[in-house]
């Protein structure tokens, strides 16, 4: 009969409850010169009452709080199951998928898909673009309420902004995340548990961060932290994009800072890859604040990390460091055997920036022991780099500088030097030709 008048058999035991508790109250007490009066036994009554309930639904709250994560997570398994039938498929494919099947068009999916669009960015831009636009086509087409789709469509907006940024389109981002905050923001109070904002602002903070909008970018990550809860994860990513930004703003001591609050987050995470980053990134900042006995320190176990990575670049920016170090506390000439391989690792890797640098690294070691002849020589090896289409013209025009000097034996070690600054600040704050990572 209730089920018919559309109650539930929760709401009817409740009432059973409060039936039970009218019918049959509870015994008299037994006689004793320290009973209850009337009015205390009523009070009584009333707070375990209100104790009750409150109890009920707190119980209630928590229970119902734990099988939405159950769902959630169920959610993101079967989501994990679909991209790998999406992994190899083509692009055609995968959107053929979408429109057809109706288990792809989840938002559980439009979140992984989005993510994994984050993670190739590293390597290629174009295929982080498709697969953010892949995250948004789903996003638009999940089940539920419009509310909960534009909140949805809003987060998949911020890795397309986060794709062409990583391909250099600024514009493009500033555009693409004005549309995410709009739906995001039109989507408000919906799920946001399933959907963190504070990636949506570390993201931007990546944005600005590129457009040399340190500040703004310092912001968005203040705001980032104040949104993640206690997420570990999150707070993490957040210092560690926060103490990338300090570096490039020449604030190596707040970066120090930055690293040693990471530290605990990313040594209890025991993740080899995190670790590096994090004492390499340290000895860095170190040395760039002229502390080499403290980062000559680090050296052992940063150069066991990189082996552990078993990543060839890693060991030669190991190397780098390494170099930079010994220079710094006089021992030129292992200095300069160092940077001798570092130089000839980078220009076989075709990495115009840092084979430059490490170049001109070498150069001002060998000028300040007067060896012209050598550098000419160094500087008709760097040849290759102006023709590379990954460096800015700005700095081809100061390495240009260097070499012509070089070749009439002309250069000194304050060119050299002013030539290293200008690329370096370059590099900060020049969008590159071919981006590959967001970094």
């Amino acid at each position: 009969m209730t089920a018919a008048l559309g109650y539930s058999p929760e709401t009817v035991e409740s009432l059973l409850c409060t039936l039970r508790r009218l019918l049959f109250p509870p015994p008299p007490e037994e006689p004793s010169p320290v009973a209850l009066r009337p009015g205390q036994r009523a009070a009584v009554e009333r707070a375990a009452l209100g104790v009750g309930w409150t109890v009920t639904e707190e119980v209630r709250v928590e229970l119902a709080r734990l099988e939405r994560r159950k769902n959630a997570e169920a959610a993101r398994r079967q989501a994990a199951a679909l991209w790998e039938q999406l992994k190899a498929a083509t692009r055609q494919e995968r959107r053929d998928a979408v429109e057809i099947h109706p288990e792809f068009r989840s938002w559980a999916l439009a979140v992984r898909v989005s993510h994994e669009s984050e993670r190739v960015a590293a390597h290629r831009a174009d295929q982080a673009l498709e697969l953010a636009d892949l995250a948004l086509r789903i996003a638009g087409r999940v089940p539920g309420e419009v509310a909960w789709r534009s909140r949805l469509q809003g987060y998949a907006w911020a890795y397309i902004a986060n794709a062409r940024r990583v391909a250099n389109d600024f514009d493009g981002a500033d555009q693409a995340f004005a549309r995410a905050w709009n739906l995001w923001r039109a989507g408000a109070n919906t799920a946001f548990d399933l959907l963190p904002e504070w990636r949506l602002l570390d993201l931007e903070a990546s944005l600005r961060r590129e457009q040399q909008r340190f500040s703004e970018a310092l912001t968005l990550l203040d705001q980032a932290g104040a949104v993640c809860g206690d997420s570990k994860v999150a707070i993490r990513n957040i210092l560690l994009q926060k103490e990338h930004i300090l570096s490039q703003m020449g604030d190596f001591e707040r970066a120090l800072a930055v690293l040693d609050e990471a530290a605990p987050l990313i040594e209890r995470s025991e993740e080899p890859r995190l670790l590096f980053g994090l004492q390499f990134n340290r000895a860095d900042n170190l040395v760039h604040l002229g502390r080499h006995t403290e980062a000559a320190s680090l050296l052992p176990e940063v150069r066991q990390l990189a082996v552990q990575q078993a990543n060839e670049l890693d060991l030669v920016r190991v190397l780098w460091l390494e170099a930079k170090i010994h220079a710094g506390e006089g021992k030129r000439g292992m200095a300069a055997a160092a940077l001798e391989q570092v130089q000839r690792e980078l220009t076989v890797h075709q990495l115009p920036y840092d084979a430059a640098l490490s170049s001109l690294d070498l150069a001002l070691l060998w000028l300040e022991e007067g060896r012209t002849t050598e550098v000419r020589t160094l500087a008709l090896g760097m040849a290759w780099i102006f023709t590379s289409k990954k460096i800015h013209r700005e700095a081809l025009a100061a390495l240009t500088l260097f070499c012509e000097a070089a070749q009439r034996e002309t250069v000194t070690v304050s060119l050299t030097r002013n030539v290293i600054a200008r690329i370096e600040e370059v590099m900060r704050s020049a969008p590159r030709p071919q981006a590959r990572g967001r970094g």
